[in-house]
């Protein structure tokens, strides 16, 4: 993986992390609301798996933020 792939989902898992914070959700609750595995949310702000697009657009809907919050 280059430097900036990495960068990039370290980014993406930090964003997660502030956004489910400042929505009071737990890992386990957010990942209901997706519908993954109760682990997927962990997993990823772990950055011990890799997010999808979709995945990031389904939680820019959820929410209701520009995708672009999770590349900032």
């Amino acid at each position: 993986m280059s430097n900036l792939q990495e960068e990039t989902y370290r980014t993406i898992a930090k964003n997660l992390k502030i956004l489910r914070f400042k929505n009071n959700l737990s890992q386990e609750r957010l990942s209901e609301i997706l519908n993954v595995n109760s682990k997927f949310v962990g997993h990823v702000e772990r950055f011990e798996r890799y997010i999808s697009l979709k995945r990031i657009i389904e939680l820019a809907e959820f929410f209701k933020v520009p995708v672009k919050t999770f590349f900032e």
